[in-house]
């Protein structure tokens, strides 16, 4: 049993998240991965309302009685949803795990305190660590640049940036962004990271709930078959290499601003992509991780075979150092 001070500190058995998922992280996602030993995860932006967050945590109740959490990210948008009625959603419903992200926790920490929730706050730098420490995280979910959705501006990987936080952050954290397998989960834990947050990996299993031509896709994608959208707007996402992104890019490059190109990235049409398996109708967003993702188990299933891969890699590690 990998026991980490992640899985000490949120009451699971093995040192993995699933990261929380516009339009994927659902109850029986989020229940699927916690009833594996891991940490489930539901959106709470997936949801339409607040009251709508609220009966899809009952249905994750009802899935599994192990810890799950709710991921709220909070992002600048034309029209804002209401995030502080999704937070007292939150709270009022009992969650005592709370994965924040996007801007930083602080407005939110007093409500979460008060309550006894324990916040995971995910964030793309070791500065943007160290804030989330003093303003009260029990831990810090830290985003390498070949992650999924937005990885910040600074370009830092995985292998450079879990050091580099592990030096100088004293509170536990996990690491995000292309992992997807044993040996990755072993890296991690050997470079600092108390565990690891997967989640185009959990998109591609039989319990997500997102369709079949998607999970397809990713399968027979590599490593090169994402694009990086907003660069020129410095708020750069990785998606999905498909015919809108290529338009995306395109229109971006030639001077373009995000008016030119706001149809073509509504979330609406993403939705439209998980939900109906048009993989052209919008953008998605996927990591790099997808070039290691070659097949589309249950979340038990894959969990258990990271698990027991990372073990072994760490074994052989242990022989060779003696």
């Amino acid at each position: 049993m990998l026991s980490t001070r992640f899985t000490e500190a949120f009451g699971i058995e093995h040192p993995i998240v699933q990261g929380g998922m516009m339009w994927v992280g659902r109850a029986e996602l989020a229940a699927a991965v916690s009833e594996a030993g891991g940490l489930g995860m539901i959106t709470a932006l997936t949801q339409p309302t607040p009251a709508d967050l609220v009966q899809e945590i009952e249905r994750a109740r009802s899935l599994t009685d192990k810890p799950f959490g709710v991921n709220l990210t909070i992002l600048p948008s034309i029209n804002p949803p209401p995030y502080d009625e999704y937070r007292r959603a939150i709270v009022d419903a009992g969650v005592t795990i709370v994965e924040t992200a996007g801007s930083s926790p602080e407005p939110h920490m007093e409500m979460f305190r008060d309550h006894g929730i324990k916040v995971i706050h995910k964030c793309t730098s070791v500065r943007h660590a160290l804030k989330a420490e003093r303003v009260g995280v029990t831990a810090v979910s830290i985003d390498g640049f070949e992650c999924a959705g937005h990885p910040g501006e600074d370009d830092v990987p995985g292998l450079v940036l879990i050091p580099a936080t592990a030096d100088r952050l004293s509170i536990p954290f996990i690491a995000s962004g292309g992992f997807g397998d044993g040996r990755g989960l072993a890296a991690a834990l050997v470079l600092g990271a108390d565990g690891i947050n997967m989640g185009s990996r959990f998109m591609c299993t039989v319990e997500s709930p997102v369709a079949q031509a998607v999970k397809e896709r990713i399968v027979e994608a590599t490593e090169l078959d994402t694009n990086l959208i907003f660069r020129s707007l410095r708020n750069t996402a990785r998606v999905a290499k498909n015919a809108v992104s290529d338009e995306v890019v395109e229109i971006l490059a030639n001077g373009g601003e995000f008016a030119d190109v706001r149809e073509l990235v509504a979330g609406a049409r993403g939705r439209t992509v998980f939900e109906q398996g048009d993989l052209d109708a919008g953008i998605w967003t996927v990591g790099l991780v997808q070039g290691l993702i070659h097949d589309i188990p249950t979340v038990d299933e894959l969990v258990r075979r990271i698990v027991e891969e990372a073990e072994r890699v760490l074994q052989v590690k242990t022989l060779l150092t003696v």
